[in-house]
């Protein structure tokens, strides 16, 4: 019997696959590949583009970007924005283009979000060998610079044949849709392949739905996590950012409201309740609020939902102190569940939530213990309302005063997104989350450069939401490129363009560790040869407004909330500029952070911080 073929090239049938592929949970259906970002070049410009151009925009939508890492990242975040229900392709020439991918690659796969990279590589044929940018290996013929791609990938495939992308694509796709495994998945594309024509079977082409599954928690094992909350006094929930992936906030709250089970969450958490629910006692760990971390320094029993415990979060596995304390770990990946020896949940964090509190009906916290964590979520409040304070209105504001401007200006829907420098610690202890999606902090890979092209990728998943995008000078500096495909887009983009002459958060942390801020300011070097003379003379407001942004210079308090205002009103791209005032107004740490300081030295900041190093690692714990 004969079946029914189509002649495509390789790229044509690939382009035709992904437009039919589509994700479904609690029967909503999303389309799983939403559209390509790309760069065009000589390794995809015949293959991948031609297929693009030959599809239309109806059947796979292109965004043009301008750098091959941002394009990752702007797809990464619309990912996250739709909770991995749907992702982005990103299409790249050879050489170059291929390896600006690697850092986006690692990012969507130390998250947890899913990316589909699509690099052109070398003639499969060697029918011109060495080709321009190839990597050339004295031993290893079948090696290309895409092989840099594949320790940051969840999955990995060169398409050396035609016949090869069927069983490929179809497992990229499992990977993509599946909640435990998904991350980066990279399919490297031979420029010769891509334009190669092949009779594919048309069933190949037809409609495929990923369902994407909530596994219910195993008896035995609810009936131990049950034993464990039923007999602890003083339990904790720490929240990570696999509540949001499983919209699991509403069985959260439900939860919480009938045990009285305080929370404290991680930076990709923050949000799992809003900022005042009595329960909702801020950010853990390093960059955490003093009540949560008092809370985590007492605790028997933390309730890990849909957290990998990183070293920010366990303080470098200083902060659970109690001596008894256990852990039981609500996760839909047994890998993360396992973490610090705990009582494992490996379910969905909704239906674990809603089966333990189901099973733990009538049982409810210590009245002494509610009332111990709402006093001290008061007092952490107060700190809060002085750090956002400006009583000077004609100011120059301090960074913690331009958060505090900020959130007098957002409404509840609005996405604030950043990733590095001192942001991030001033946002996690102080920023008041409003809704699940409003604080969208990258802090796996903490990756420079992400706040930009982010907040693009948001605004193409959530069209008509606000969002901010938060930098400082150095993070601007990385990559302020797909500013111009902001403009391009007419996506009205917020950027909060923060100027403090440097890298002000390695420049703190170089302090504290011996480092005595070497290298981290940005000014001319001094006759001894340091970085210490005056400020450069960078205008970055100018460069934004040269990219194509209207941009708001802001001196003063008044000034700068004005320029917000301004901004979120606008439906233009918009960057309000504000040079701080580099006076500390953060509450300093809560928990220590292991960055191993210099054991020998002649230098006496480093002697001494190797001193304080000593104090604090005694302090450290293996659970087990």
């Amino acid at each position: 019997m004969s079946r029914s073929t189509l002649r495509l090239t390789v790229a044509q049938a690939l382009v035709r696959f992904l437009a039919a592929q589509y994700t479904e949970r609690d029967g909503v259906r999303h389309r799983l590949i939403a559209g390509t970002w790309g760069i065009f070049g000589h390794g995809n410009v015949a293959g991948i583009g031609q297929a693009l151009l030959e599809a239309g925009e109806d059947t796979m939508p292109f965004h043009q970007g301008r750098n091959e890492q941002a394009m990752v990242h702007a797809a990464v975040a619309h990912a996250r924005q739709l909770d991995r229900l749907s992702a982005q392709a990103v299409t790249t020439s050879i050489g170059p283009g291929a390896t600006n991918l690697v850092t986006g690659a690692a990012l969507a796969t130390v998250n947890r979000l899913p990316v589909l990279l699509l690099p052109g590589d070398y003639f499969a044929t060697r029918a011109a060998d060495p080709l321009l940018q190839q990597l050339e290996h004295p031993v290893e013929a079948d090696l290309s610079v895409n092989d840099t791609l594949r320790p940051v990938s969840r999955y990995f495939d060169r398409i050396t044949r035609p016949e090869a992308l069927i069983p490929s694509a179809l497992n990229a796709m499992r990977v993509l849709a599946d909640p435990v495994e998904t991350g980066a998945v990279t399919l490297a594309l031979p420029q010769d392949v891509q334009a190669e024509a092949y009779d594919w079977p048309e069933e190949f082409f037809a409609d495929r739905v990923w369902h994407v599954r909530r596994p219910a928690p195993d008896p035995a094992e609810l009936a131990a996590a049950v034993e464990a909350v039923r007999g602890s006094r003083r339990p904790l929930i720490v929240a990570g950012g696999g509540i949001h992936h499983s919209e699991a906030e509403a069985a959260l709250k439900a939860f919480v409201e009938a045990t009285g089970i305080p929370v404290a969450s991680t930076q990709a958490g923050k949000g799992s309740l809003r900022h005042d629910h009595p329960a909702d006692l801020g950010g853990v760990g390093h960059t955490g609020t003093a009540v949560a971390d008092d809370l985590a320094r007492t605790a028997d029993l933390v309730i890990g939902v849909g957290t990998r415990y990183t070293d920010f979060t366990t303080a470098s596995a200083t902060l659970f102190q109690e001596p008894g304390v256990r852990f039981v770990n609500l996760n839909v990946a047994a890998f993360d569940a396992h973490k610090l020896s705990a009582r494992t949940l490996v379910a969905d964090a909704r239906a674990g939530l809603e089966a333990l509190t189901q099973a733990l009906a009538g049982h409810r916290v210590d009245t002494a213990y509610e009332a111990e964590y709402r006093a001290g979520k008061e007092r952490w409040e107060q700190v809060v309302d002085a750090a956002f304070r400006a009583d000077d209105e004609h100011a120059v504001p301090t960074q913690t005063q331009v958060l505090g401007a900020l959130d007098a200006v957002v409404g509840d829907d609005d996405v604030v997104i950043n990733a590095a420098g001192s942001l991030p610690g001033d946002l996690h202890k102080l920023w008041r989350a409003r809704s699940p999606r409003q604080y969208h902090l990258e802090y796996g890979y903490s990756c420079m450069g992400y706040e930009i092209p982010a907040g693009i990728g948001v605004q193409q998943a959530a069209p008509g939401t606000p969002v901010w995008s938060l930098v400082g000078d150095g993070t601007y500096l990385m990559m302020p490129t797909e500013i111009v495909t902001a403009v391009q887009e007419r996506l009205p983009v917020n950027l909060v363009l923060i100027q403090n002459h440097g890298y002000a958060s390695i420049g703190g942390l170089s302090e504290t560790v011996g480092g005595e801020r070497f290298g981290t300011a940005y000014r001319y070097r001094a006759p001894d040869g340091t970085f210490t003379g005056d400020p450069l003379p960078v205008d970055l407001a100018a460069n934004a407004a040269s990219l194509g942004m209207d941009v708001l210079r802001a001196k003063t308090v008044r000034e700068l909330r004005d320029a917000l205002a301004t901004a979120r009103a606008s439906d233009r791209p918009t960057c309000v500029y504000v040079e701080t005032d580099p006076t500390p107004g953060a509450p300093g740490a809560e928990a220590w952070w292991d960055v191993p300081v210099a054991e020998v030295a002649s230098r006496e900041a480093a002697t001494r911080a190797r001193e304080t190093y000593d104090r604090n690692v005694v302090d450290r714990r293996r659970h087990l």
